[in-house]
């Protein structure tokens, strides 16, 4: 891991993960599927769109659907309070 994403996880970045369904430019019947992941930042996800955007503006095969999960991977620690302790010997 490079200290990019570590320093994207740090500053509230999960990773995204998209599967895209596309129609072929040649058989528009068929669908093919692409899988797609960058640290992103919910909800607006401004990467994810930006890749979608540059995908119709530039590829032949139109999006038929698009299925993305989030997830943080490094979260705030859990902390409880102790109020006794107890030494074995």
């Amino acid at each position: 891991m490079s200290a990019t994403e570590m320093e994207l996880m740090l500053s509230g970045h999960g990773l995204t993960t998209a599967q895209i369904f596309y129609r072929m430019p040649d058989f528009r019947t068929m669908l093919q599927s692409y899988l797609w992941q960058e640290y992103d930042t919910a909800p607006d996800f401004p990467k994810l769109h930006g890749f979608l955007d540059f995908w119709q503006e530039n590829l032949d095969g139109p999006i038929h659907s698009v299925q993305f999960t989030h997830r943080h991977l490094i979260r705030p620690g859990e902390w409880r309070r102790v109020d006794h302790e107890i030494i074995l010997h």
